[in-house]
């Protein structure tokens, strides 16, 4: 829970934390997008955010890679790290600034600075963001608010029960090209840019198309999915959860290279009938789930996002040798 430094004033009764979602690495230009938070969950972005912005010739590569960027990105913020993102909804006792209007065309974007004041004391306390093309989200300045004493935080989740919490089924699953441009630069430096043959089905289905496609006579990494409820296959790569709540990656117990997957991309790959239409309790009658309706395919073939692949790179100190940084300035 957070309260106004200058007050005191509760601004928010968001008590459980979570993992920055990856989502926040890309976004649909021209659409109204969903919260980038489901309702009493806050998260802590570590890297800097809003103006002043600096370019990336004015900062220099070596100030850049020790914020934790190894390749030019064009403008990069000069704001504190550390800002505490919430669901617009999950706010109170806020009002907005006159004149801190900024936005394109659907809403605000908090570009020209905060937006958002403690009607209290007056305090800018941070910025709401709900314009196109942006996760609507508010982000709290983290020199202007205290964390306050509150309810006890949602109990972290044990791995067995990862695979059948509800938490991982959001309405950021149908931006599914995110996480999955995320993980696909996982599996490249894995790799190391060499051929992978991804595991027929719903990993195939999702990276096949984007990576180096074995020719005769190659030597191709086998990629599958592990984790809690799957178990471990045989293969060099496992795409493997993320723990939503404390940034984890799931811990294998053979050989293979582990890759991180945000938690509710990776449910979808280990558990596809997840993605029909099923009653919520009992399942389907023996002989019925034949007639289920299949989910409905896409006009075109997925791909994952190529935004969210750079940016993941981009941060990566692998980046900086020539095979990859030539991956990256190409986009896969």
């Amino acid at each position: 829970m957070f309260g106004c430094a200058g007050c005191g004033a509760v601004l928010t009764a968001a008590v459980s934390r979570v993992v920055v979602p990856v989502h926040l690495s890309d976004s649909h230009w021209e659409s109204l997008h969903p919260p980038l938070l489901e309702a009493g969950t806050y998260a802590v972005d570590p890297e800097p955010h809003g103006p002043p912005w600096r370019s990336w010739e004015e900062l220099g590569a070596r100030e850049a890679a020790a914020r934790g960027l190894f390749v030019p990105t064009g403008h990069l913020s000069e704001g504190r790290p550390g800002s505490v993102l919430l669901a617009p909804g999950d706010m109170r006792g806020t009002a907005l600034i006159p004149g801190r209007t900024e936005g394109h065309c659907l809403g605000i974007d908090g570009s020209g600075g905060p937006n958002l004041a403690c009607p209290g004391c007056g305090l800018p306390v941070g910025s709401r963001i709900d314009d196109c093309g942006a996760w609507q989200v508010v982000r709290l300045l983290p020199q202007a608010v205290a964390e306050l004493p509150g309810p006890p935080e949602r109990p972290i989740l044990d791995w067995a029960d990862l695979a059948t919490d509800g938490a991982l089924w959001h309405g950021l699953s149908v931006y599914r090209d995110i996480p999955a441009g995320v993980a696909l630069a996982h599996v490249v430096v894995a790799a190391r840019g060499g051929p992978v043959e991804a595991a027929p089905g719903p990993v195939a289905d999702l990276l096949g198309r984007a990576l180096t496609a074995p020719r005769p006579g190659d030597h191709a990494l086998r990629l599958d999915v592990a984790g809690p409820g799957v178990g471990e296959p045989a293969a060099d790569l496992v795409l493997v959860p993320v723990h939503p709540q404390t940034g984890e990656v799931w811990p294998t117990g053979g050989g293979a290279v582990a890759v991180p997957v945000e938690a509710g991309l990776w449910a979808e790959l280990a558990f596809p009938r997840w993605r029909t239409r099923l009653p919520v309790v009992g399942g389907l009658p023996p002989g019925v789930e034949r007639d289920d309706p299949l989910p409905p395919h896409p006009p075109v073939p997925f791909r994952p996002s190529v935004a969210a692949f750079r940016h993941t790179l981009a941060r990566m100190p692998a980046v900086r040798e020539p095979w990859l940084r030539a991956i990256h300035d190409r986009g896969y």
